[in-house]
């Protein structure tokens, strides 16, 4: 089934589904279950390319497991159920023909709690193209490294001493360590959960402004309780609540005109 001919199902206030153009990343009636408890309830969303989308709502809403339906490491979990449709340009990510493995190294995760590996920053960047088979020689390995470091804004803090530990770092160097590795296999869209929760407001400042960057070349999605983090990165703003996508819209016109009054009372804090 190609995209155009994916139902489109009644949409929620906002404009979930993209017109005119084809999202990088579409979901129609995704649902997830833990057991018989239903967490994810009939989500459909489009995900623009080389777009930052924030998903904003209170703990426990679903933004964070509806996030990781996205490369699926939901499958990690024994008794989670996903059910209906999530594309990547166009292909079901749910088929059984898909490699998960190439679908992870398509779509990378970003973590809330920085986990860089036991090994030295540059073994760190180099992993995931090693094992991948991306690295045939020393001068490709030092340019993919250089380049990924680079690119996460790390490399001149880090250029004189890639053979220490990468947990040596500070929590914002090791975050901007992880998102070294994540790019480092050149994905298409990256996943961050909370990528600042564990942060101070400095390493908070440059981590946002590395999203900002890096979104000439990826299609980002943020899971953040910082409402106003998500309106300074984002483009687009998906409200969550109870397990249902509330509201999806432009981020300025969710933060200054909500067509939901769901919406409208989380992001004045009368919940949340």
């Amino acid at each position: 089934m190609d995209q155009e001919s994916i139902e489109r199902p009644k949409q929620t206030a906002g404009t979930p589904l993209l017109e005119g153009r084809p999202p990088k990343v579409a979901s129609r009636g995704a649902n997830v279950f833990y057991g018989d408890k239903q967490a994810i309830k009939e989500v459909s969303l489009d995900i623009g390319e080389n777009e930052v989308t924030a998903f904003i709502g209170p703990s426990g809403c679903g933004k964070s497991t509806f996030l990781r339906c996205l490369n699926r490491m939901n499958d990690t979990i024994d008794i989670c159920r996903v059910s209906g449709d999530i594309r990547l340009d166009g292909q079901d990510i749910y088929d059984k023909s898909v490699d998960v493995v190439e679908l992870r190294t398509r779509i990378g995760m970003v973590f809330q709690k920085p986990n860089p590996f036991p090994k030295s920053i540059m073994e760190n960047v180099a992993y995931g193209p090693r094992i991948h088979g991306m690295i045939t020689d020393k001068a490709s390995l030092e340019e993919v490294v250089q380049g990924s470091l680079e690119r996460a804004g790390l490399w001149e803090e880090v250029k004189d001493r890639l053979d220490t530990p990468g947990t040596g770092l500070s929590g914002g160097q090791q975050q901007r360590l992880c998102i070294a590795r994540a790019i480092a296999v050149h994905p298409e869209v990256i996943l961050m959960d909370e990528p600042c929760s564990a942060l101070d407001p400095i390493a908070t400042a440059k981590i946002e402004e590395l999203i900002d960057e890096l979104r000439e070349n990826f299609t980002i999605v943020i899971v953040t309780h910082s409402m106003q983090q998500a309106a300074r990165v984002s483009q687009r703003t998906a409200f969550f609540h109870l397990g249902e996508l509330i509201e999806c819209n432009d981020t300025e016109q969710i933060f200054t005109n909500p067509e939901h009054k769901l919406t409208q009372g989380y992001i004045t804090g009368r919940f949340g």
